[in-house]
């Protein structure tokens, strides 16, 4: 199991998959708002949404958990 993590500290734009879809490495999965600027966040593996962690205009700092990948 992967979890793929915030990069840096902001807001949830916009979550673009859901538990049980299937990702790939390099898929944008979640779009972080950070210093008015729109950050994609990638998935780092190939596999299925276990789980999402985050909803939109959640806070999250570096390092927090965004999605878990199986």
């Amino acid at each position: 199991m992967g979890e793929i993590q915030a990069n840096m500290a902001g807001t949830i734009a916009e979550v673009l998959v859901a538990e049980e879809d299937s990702v790939q490495s390099g898929q944008d999965v979640v779009i972080l708002e950070s210093m008015k600027m729109h950050i994609p966040i990638q998935s780092n593996h190939n596999g299925t949404v276990k789980e999402v962690k985050v909803n939109k205009g959640d806070f999250v700092n570096t390092g927090h958990v965004l999605l878990v990948v199986e």
